[in-house]
Parts: structure tokens; C-alpha cells; sequence
């Protein structure tokens, strides 16, 4: 993440750090707030050293937009900003959790923008959730924004942790990347303090390996929802059940949560089963989803045909009557016989027909 400041006489100064995850936003605002407070960033010029002032003062000024009853009272962030700083040349005044601004305070603020305030510095904290519209716009016409997000995707995950572990304190030999990459999972906002905690064991620059790296990792993160599809649709029941674990335990989903990520999937096949569509753009329309999602869909369910992705909705329908109290097993019991009854369905013949009737159970 790199930031700049506005350059000293601008009429304006506004960041705004955005982001899914609240540790990394913290950790964005922090690493703008040690740039805004550099030498350079001081003095409002970082392209220009030359008139760096190493004497110049910066007072830092921290407001929270409370979620729930209590109102932000937008005086004092307005007040701060608006007013010189005492005993300091600058002062940066930060709102944490300003997604939680509602439409009238966003758009008051919104209207001071456009005044000067120079050399303050506003930072905007906004976590999951988009500013208003009013808001967004004085930004982006007077500020700049920071995304610390890793992506939703493998691909992106994997180049966002790529990224981040090029400017490490520590060296991870491949290897224990991929170790770290599959052991965080979704939980990335661990990451940061996991390369601390790495700097202090082995020091600064330290070259890192899976044997030195493992004590250090705790619990597994929870893995994101395609892990568990992509595994279901390779047939691979043992990294299936695995991922379903994390997602129910460090992912913090409720079982049928995981039940309606499995009915989207095969729904989406039963959708086109029989529609007659081949071209992935055509299958993205009709599912309402990314062209490149939507051709696994259809390839998945060209693999599978008509009987599989009846027996596999067939089955989901199962489980959650299941979950409902059809049969006294725990929870994450039936989600583990689910996925793996899933996975068999890609390595091997259907076995029975959609519709024929379910033997007896037992603990």
C-alpha cells in the first residue's frame, strides 16, 4: 500500500482506507498515519525532499462512528479538521468505522469538503460496506482511495499474499508459502502479525522453511466456499470433508449456510442441465454470475449429467431435513457424510436412481 498527501496550499486532504476485513483496514490506516506523519509526508511533498521540515509537528485525532443507537456527533470531527492544530503544523483527523454515517451526516460532510482545510488531513476508516453515495463522490473529486482488501478470489488471494511477502521482515522459502497460504485460508488478517511474531524468532531478514514456520501458525482459518466446491466437483471427498470442517469452525458458518452454498452450486447445474447452452456468457446471464464461474458450472455439470445433479440436489434436500431432526446426529456429522456422498458422485456411476429411497441409519 502506498500513500501520499495532499500538497501543502490544496484545498483538501481526504483518504479513505477501505476494506472486508477490520484488522487489515486498521493496519492500512496505521501504515497511512506513519506516512502522513514521515518527514516527507509532513510536509505534504514526499516527490520533493528537498523542503522536507524534520521540525514540523503533526497531531493525530481519532473519532468513531458508533453502530447501533448512539449518533456520531459530527461537530467535533468537523471542528478538529476545520481548526489549526495547537502546539502542532498539522493535524490528521481520523473516522474510524465510517460506514456507519447516515445519509444526512454523509452528505454534510460530503458539503465541507469542497472548503479549505489545509494543512489537516482527513482519513476516513470504512469497513465492508461502500460510503454513500454523496460521500463518495467529494472523495473521489478531492481525495484518493486505499484498498487493503485481498480479493475474493484463489487467484487474487494468492497475489495479494504474494504482495504482503515481498515487503516481509522474514523470507518464506516456497514451500512455506504454500504452507501459509493454505493454512490461513480466509483468516488473512493474521498475516501481518505472524511475520512479527516470525521477525522476533528468527530475525529480520531471516529465511524461513515449513519446519520453522509451523509452530507459529496456530489454528487453521477458515476456507473460502469455492475450496469446498472445487473439491467436490474433482471428487476429492478427504479435502471436501476437511474444507467443510473449516468452514463451519474457524469460518464461523452455520451448517446451513454450507447447505445453501451446495444448493446454489448444484442448483446452477440443474438450471442448465437441458437448456441446451454451451457458451459460458450465455450460462453467466442465465445464472446471474461471472462468465468464469458460470463455465466450471456448466462443465461440472456436463461431467456430472442429468442423474448426478438430480441425486445431488436429491441429497442436499436430504441433509437438510437431517440438520432438522430426521436423524439424532450432530450437525457437522451430517455435513461431512453430505460432501463426501457429493464427492463420490464425481469419481464414480450413479449407484441408484434419483428418486430410490434411502436406507436406515444409524449413529
Amino acid at each position: 500500500m502506498t500513500a501520499t498527501s495532499a500538497r501543502p496550499g490544496d484545498s483538501a486532504a481526504v483518504f479513505v482506507v477501505k476494506g472486508s476485513d477490520p484488522g487489515l483496514v486498521d493496519r492500512g490506516v496505521e501504515r497511512l498515519l506513519a506516512e502522513l506523519t514521515s518527514p516527507e509526508g509532513a510536509t505534504g511533498d514526499p516527490e520533493d525532499p528537498t523542503v522536507a521540515n524534520l521540525s514540523l509537528a503533526v497531531a493525530i485525532e481519532e473519532h468513531r462512528a458508533p453502530n447501533g443507537e448512539d449518533e456520531l456527533m459530527l461537530g467535533p470531527v468537523l471542528d478538529a479538521l476545520f481548526t489549526p492544530a495547537f502546539l502542532a503544523d498539522r493535524r490528521i483527523v481520523v473516522l474510524r468505522d465510517a460506514e456507519h454515517l447516515d445519509s444526512s451526516q454523509a452528505a454534510e460532510l460530503a458539503s465541507r469538503l469542497g472548503e479549505p482545510f489545509a494543512p489537516n488531513v482527513l482519513v476516513l476508516a470504512v469497513v465492508g460496506k461502500a460510503l454513500p453515495a454523496a460521500l463518495a463522490k467529494a472523495v473521489k473529486a478531492r481525495g484518493r482511495e486505499i484498498d487493503t482488501s485481498p480479493g475474493s478470489s484463489g487467484k487474487a488471494r494468492t497475489q495479494w499474499l504474494s504482495e504482503q511477502l515481498q515487503s516481509a521482515p522474514v523470507h518464506l522459502d516456497p514451500a512455506a508459502r504454500h504452507l501459509l497460504e493454505g493454512h490461513l485460508g480466509e483468516d488473512v488478517s493474521r498475516l501481518h502479525a505472524l511475520l512479527d511474531v516470525l521477525a522476533a524468532a528468527y530475525g529480520e531478514g531471516g529465511r524461513v522453511t515449513p519446519a520453522e514456520l509451523e509452530p507459529f501458525l496456530g489454528e487453521e482459518g477458515g476456507a473460502p466456499p469455492w475450496e469446498l466446491t472445487d473439491a467436490l466437483d474433482n471428487g476429492d471427498a478427504a479435502t471436501a470433508v476437511q474444507a467443510a470442517r473449516r468452514l463451519l469452525g474457524p469460518g464461523g458458518r452455520h451448517p446451513f449456510q454450507l447447505l445453501a452454498t451446495l444448493h446454489k452450486h448444484y442448483g446452477a447445474m440443474l438450471r442448465l442441465d437441458g437448456s441446451g447452452i454451451t457458451d459460458p456468457g450465455e450460462a453467466a446471464s442465465l445464472l446471474g454470475m461471472s462468465p468464469f464461474p458460470a463455465r466450471k458450472v456448466l462443465s461440472q455439470g456436463g461431467r456430472l449429467g442429468s442423474a448426478r445433479i438430480a441425486r445431488a440436489v436429491s441429497l442436499v434436500a436430504d441433509a437438510d431435513l437431517d440438520l432438522r431432526g430426521v436423524v439424532d446426529w450432530p450437525d457437522e456429522l451430517v455435513i461431512e457424510v453430505l460432501v463426501a456422498r457429493l464427492a463420490q458422485l464425481s469419481r464414480t456411476r450413479l449407484a441408484a436412481p434419483a428418486g430410490a429411497r434411502r436406507p436406515a441409519r444409524t449413529p
